[in-house]
């Protein structure tokens, strides 16, 4: 093992920062990214990856540190078996699960016809037939049990043939199936729907399979939202995440127990939570989690009330500036978490769960930060046309000059219904678009987590209505500033932040001088046509375009952005990944070509090998360069 300190941990990221005090996308994509693996079993150390971009390789370098949870110095490591707690074991160590793909159903030429091995054709009976960003190739997840030590080829199938996932996908993992804590029990999650069905319901549920007996019970049936992330406590009570609404992908998303005296709901009490994860403590009793709050995400404990079934005490542990991003363990009085602002990635810290206070435990990018001017982030209240209080975000540039004026950018979030926090991010990074000597403005607009139900449901099925106008206000109102530029406005977003984009396109009335939309949603009928979760576009449109009688399918799908396309008259550039099965390629494609036909001066990026994120090094080095050199261009 080779002792490395927090100095040296962050010397690679260092070292071309020099004396710069500016952030470029080159820097930001040599800065180290912290991943926590998890505590150590004598819950006395932390383990962390580090993922280094390397540009030149199109890869990315990633190794591995153990630090005390007491701070100070970090190891690299190369092997950690055996530090952590292997929790796919039984806990009377006879049995283990794991997960591992099996063929169910033949959808390739290759498979149905023997002699034509050459085929790449692929044949489809039902929706479902690609996802995110691949194709239905007919191999399922499946959980497998088999003797401790064993090979995993003498596992049996618990799921047996069915075609079903477990982990969930595209983003499920391990933490999809557990061992109950009398290791004769296993919990796994999966939505017991297939084809068609599986594509227009959210209905995950929570499976027992009894080891013993080889039964398989279904433990949240009267559910018909998503059941997901089951955690038991040492003594077996059970918790997990439950949405109530089949078909609604954002609904409020509560915490609840089962102690044996019923199924409790620990977090429905307060509208405004939304809980995104959660760990129980040691007590047994407490359940700590992440919840998003008034433009930040901040950590919080509910207490289990057993069997004397009084309400739930719910209190905030963090509060300020900052995001609590994952819980990692617990020890010595303290949670240890993951945080982020916008002006730094992701670090990891130490709560403190008396005073709450908080330290930082690694420094990967201390040096890099160091460096590096920070952004100016201030939050303000903007009133909405409607009357309604708005969170607004604004982020001025690093040195910022009051008696300047600099041109704004407005920023559109994704989702619809994510919250926009505290986040730092290696494609929207708002510390890095301030440092190009841009202001930005990000507000808290109608759907977003964390101001109540309400505030966040408003959005769906009337994208074009109220939820523009509240973009409008937030750039109308910091456009009064004598330090923004009225003359050079700028609009910009991805997915459904792109689709604002779009919208506001046809109905900006002069306000902005150039747009940039990312996989945004240009024509819904062909995104109703093309997209791979169907839930989603019958729970936000209201329904199918075809459904002629249906009121409020019809107001959405009147809403969509191809049909203001002839008030379009502004600069755009359009960014478009070839693999975003999620908002597919004729999006962008139409827009661009939409915008060509009439005379607009426009742009297309497009991705051929991107999802709906861009992932690998150089694309994203592209990315950023157009997104600047357009702004520079046209702004």
């Amino acid at each position: 093992m080779k002792k490395l300190s927090l100095l040296l941990l962050s010397f690679y990221v260092v070292t071309i920062v020099s004396a710069q005090d500016k952030l470029t996308p080159e820097l930001l994509w040599q800065m180290g990214r912290v991943q926590p693996v998890g505590m150590t079993k004598n819950q006395e150390n932390i383990i962390f990856n580090v993922s280094t971009p390397e540009v030149a390789t199109n890869k990315f370098q990633k190794k591995t540190y153990l630090i005390s949870i007491n701070g100070g110095e970090a190891t690299e490591i190369k092997d950690i078996e055996g530090l952590l707690v292997n929790d796919k074991i039984s806990s009377d160590g006879q049995h283990e699960i794991f997960s591992k793909e099996v063929q169910i159903i033949n959808t390739k030429g290759k498979d149905k016809y023997s002699d034509l091995q050459n085929s790449d054709a692929y044949i489809f009976n039902s929706l479902n037939y690609r996802h995110w960003d691949t194709w239905e190739d007919g191999k399922f997840s499946h959980v497998f049990i088999k003797k401790a030590g064993t090979p995993d080829s003498v596992g049996i199938d618990i799921m047996k043939d069915e075609p079903f996932d477990c982990p969930q996908m595209p983003f499920g993992g391990s933490e999809d199936y557990i061992w109950h804590p009398d290791g004769k029990k296993v919990i796994y999650v999966t939505k017991k729907k297939f084809g068609t069905d599986y594509t227009v319901s959210t209905n995950t549920d929570l499976y027992e399979y009894d080891v013993i007996k080889k039964t398989t019970r279904n433990l949240t049936e009267e559910n018909k939202g998503y059941d997901i992330a089951p955690a038991y406590n040492s003594k077996g009570t059970l918790a997990w995440l439950q949405m109530k609404r089949d078909g609604y992908e954002a609904d409020k998303q509560d915490i609840l127990v089962d102690n044996g005296f019923g199924k409790i709901n620990l977090t429905n009490h307060r509208d405004d939570i939304h809980v995104n994860s959660f760990l129980w403590g040691k007590d047994d009793k407490t359940i700590y989690f992440l919840a998003p709050i008034k433009g930040t995400v901040q950590l919080f404990k509910v207490d289990d009330p057993g069997r004397t079934r009084k309400m739930p005490h719910i209190e905030q542990i963090t509060n300020g500036n900052f995001d609590v991003n994952s819980i990692i363990g617990e020890g010595n009085g303290r949670l240890y978490v993951t945080r982020t602002d916008m002006n730094h990635a992701a670090e990891i810290y130490s709560v403190n769960l008396y005073d709450k206070s908080m330290q930082q435990l690694t420094g990967v990018n201390k040096e890099f930060h160091g460096k590096i001017t920070p952004s100016k982030i201030e939050s303000r209240t903007v009133k909405t046309t409607d009357g309604k209080d708005m969170l607004v975000w604004v982020i001025l540039p690093p040195n910022f000059d009051p008696s300047k004026k600099y041109p704004t950018l407005l920023y559109c979030q994704g989702g619809p219904q994510s919250a926009l926090t505290q986040f730092y991010s290696f494609r929207w990074n708002f510390h890095l678009m301030a440092s190009q000597e841009y202001i930005i403005v990000a507000p808290n607009r109608r759907g977003m987590p964390g101001h109540g139900t309400a505030w966040n449901e408003q959005v769906s099925k009337d994208w074009g209505g109220q939820v523009l106008q509240d973009y409008l206000s937030a750039i109308d109102d910091i456009a009064k500033e004598p330090y923004v530029d009225k003359t050079r406005l700028g609009c910009v977003g991805a997915s459904f932040g792109g689709f604002s984009v779009f919208a506001l396109a046809g109905m900006h009335e002069g306000r902005f001088k150039t747009f940039i939309s990312h996989d945004g949603v240009y024509d819904f009928r062909s995104m109703y046509g093309t997209t791979d979760e169907m839930f989603f576009e019958n729970w936000e449109k209201g329904g199918a375009y075809w459904e002629k009688e249906n009121a409020i399918a019809q107001r959405s799908f009147s809403q969509s952005p191809s049909n203001f396309v002839d008030k379009w008259n502004t600069p755009i550039l359009i960014i478009q990944g070839g693999k975003d099965y999620r908002v597919p390629v004729e999006q962008g494609l139409q827009a661009f070509q939409a915008a060509q036909l009439r005379g607009i001066k426009s742009r297309l990026l497009y991705l051929p090998d991107e999802n709906h994120w861009v992932l690998s090094p150089q694309n994203a080095i592209v990315w950023q360069r157009e997104f600047f050199n357009w702004l520079k261009e046209t702004l």
